[in-house]
């Protein structure tokens, strides 16, 4: 054993799983290793059978969680050459809501037999949309019976979620629904499968289940009104032992040490999510300060001491991403995906023969282009809701607009104008806070977009009137799970005895920050009054063109 002491963190995305190798002293990432999923999303048909998935449907197997693990976890223990003896602790963070259905011993059913043909037997993919008519259905009965806790999700719970996934799979697969002894998230099923003992984390509970620590669950009467045999869910096939963020699951069980060349007995943090884990990464434990986890969409985390309800929320959970606050999210669905769509559809082969002339993407040369712009001057406004609005309007029939073009209007006009969007659309949700009594005073931006992207983080410093940091780890996720590794190890073996210490002893930001220019915040504050009238004119029902234009759609293409 040496005097250095390791975490690992093991991050599971939509596609991939990620592990780092990171040393608890400072955060220093040692060596990671990235393993693709083979069955990847199972949006078209189930593997090793001709039955093809309706619309909206996203699966996946959990098979490939397994071998992340078998894959990624030795190759950073082989890479860095350490003692798997100086590794003092593992922490997971997944995406969320990821639904398995599993027999009492963990056993997801989808590798039974018996259930391999039926896809309801499969994990229900965070981005599985189906299951929207059972959410439709709870959000109505939730505001018929009064619900409480409807207001701590911004009156509306997505389909997305916890119950009405598994609501969907009693609806349409009653007999899937009998055999499954456990319904659990990824990120809980995950640690079971390297602990050997079930979990339930207190953020997925909270953010994804319509838990919380002072109530529970929603009242078996509630479930009950919902569907009779959907009663006694919680007690069945879930469970009321909800263990929380910075504690202790259990240890690296003599499975998993043959999976990952881990020590059996080595700590192991209970689960977690890829966007909560992130906040402790981007040095943020303390109220004020926004973490935007930028990327296909923007997620927007912010702590505070006090409980309040705000407009749109994707939820708040006491405890839910740092212990001793108030953890409130909200997102927003369309932000890479909106430059990529542009990238992809809309920009003339003379900008591509002029990117692969100068050795840069298109995304460069939209960028450099657009940098020598003053605000204001392509004249443009529009709304980011190519992908429908999460935060705070919570409609996904909403669709995009750009008002302004001209014969002069050109792709760079276009593409910095999708930029101010998702700009603005920050701003909405910033504003939203504050006005319920959410300070944010600053901004720290990590994920893939603030790597690449310097205009990005100029144009949201200068609209939202706010300086902006950037988190100094390229894997924040993983990052983060690692330093709940060593919180779960304890600081009697090298490790920290809370979240708080490992993130000011791990967790650093980049020297580079982004401040408002006071001239462009001044025509920002003007362009952003037109998006808020628009904002309001489409969205809140003064005019519900986008709905029509969906619904005529809809109707010519059945």
């Amino acid at each position: 054993m040496g005097d250095k002491k390791y975490s690992v963190g093991v991050d599971y995305g939509t596609e991939s799983g990620r592990a780092v190798l990171v040393d608890v002293s400072d955060g220093r990432v040692i060596a990671s290793a990235v393993h693709l999923y083979a069955n990847g999303v199972i949006d078209d048909v189930l593997p090793g059978t001709d039955i093809r998935l309706e619309p909206d449907w996203a699966l996946q197997d959990p098979n490939d969680y397994t071998e992340v693990l078998k894959h990624t976890v030795p190759a950073v223990l082989q890479e860095s050459g350490i003692d798997p003896e100086d590794v003092i602790g593992v922490g997971v963070d997944f995406t969320a809501c990821t639904v398995v259905a599993a027999k009492a011993d963990g056993t997801p059913l989808c590798f039974l037999p018996e259930w391999r043909d039926n896809p309801h037997a499969w994990v229900k993919l965070w981005k599985h949309h189906a299951a929207q008519p059972e959410a439709n259905k709870l959000n109505q009965k939730a505001r018929e019976m009064g619900q409480d806790w409807l207001d701590r999700y911004g009156g509306k719970i997505s389909s997305e979620w916890f119950f009405p996934k598994v609501w969907q799979t009693l609806d349409e697969a009653p007999d899937v629904y009998a055999a499954a002894d456990r319904f659990i998230e990824a990120a809980d099923w995950i640690i079971w499968q390297l602990t050997g003992q079930e979990t339930r984390n207190n953020c997925t509970a909270g953010y994804k289940a319509i838990w919380s620590k002072k109530d529970g669950f929603p009242t078996d009467r509630f479930l009950g009104a919902l569907d009779p045999r959907l009663a006694s869910v919680v007690d069945e096939k879930m469970s009321r032992d909800i263990q929380f963020l910075g504690d202790k699951a259990g240890a690296i069980c003599r499975t998993a040490a043959e999976w990952t060349g881990l020590k059996v007995g080595t700590a192991v943090a209970v689960g977690n999510v890829d966007a909560h884990v992130s906040v402790p990464a981007a040095t943020v434990t303390e109220p004020g300060r926004m973490v935007i986890i930028m990327g296909t969409s923007n997620c927007h985390m912010i702590l505070s001491e006090e409980e309040h309800t705000v407009l749109g929320m994707c939820g708040y959970v006491a405890d839910g991403i740092i212990p001793g606050y108030f953890g409130y999210e909200a997102g927003q669905s369309c932000v890479g995906d909106h430059f990529a769509w542009f990238v992809e559809n809309c920009v003339p082969a003379s900008y591509e023969r002029e990117a692969a002339a100068q050795g840069v993407s298109i995304h460069e040369l939209l960028e450099a282009k657009a940098a020598q712009q003053k605000p204001g001057e392509h004249g443009l406004v529009a709304l980011d809701w190519w992908n429908g609005n999460r935060s705070v309007l919570v409609d996904v029939d909403l669709t995009g607009l750009l008002i302004g073009q001209t014969l002069a209007t050109k792709p760079e006009d276009i593409y910095r104008a999708l930029i101010e969007a998702t700009a603005y659309g920050t701003r909405m949700i910033v504003e939203t806070f504050t006005a319920s009594g959410v300070a944010v005073d600053e901004i720290v931006a990590t994920g893939g977009l603030p790597e690449r992207n310097k205009l990005l983080m100029q144009i949201y410093a200068d609209v939202t009137g706010r300086e902006v940091k950037i988190a100094a780890s390229k894997q924040t996720p993983a990052l983060g799970s690692a330093m709940f590794g060593a919180v779960a190890a304890g600081k009697a073996v090298g490790g920290y005895d809370s979240i708080q210490e490992a993130s000011a002893a791990m967790a650093s930001l980049r020297d580079e920050r982004f401040a408002p220019i006071p001239e462009h915040a001044a025509v920002y504050d003007k362009l952003y009054q037109e998006y808020v009238i628009l904002h309001d004119t489409f969205g809140r029902g003064a005019n519900d063109v986008m709905k029509r234009l969906k619904a005529i759609r809809a109707a010519s293409l059945s």
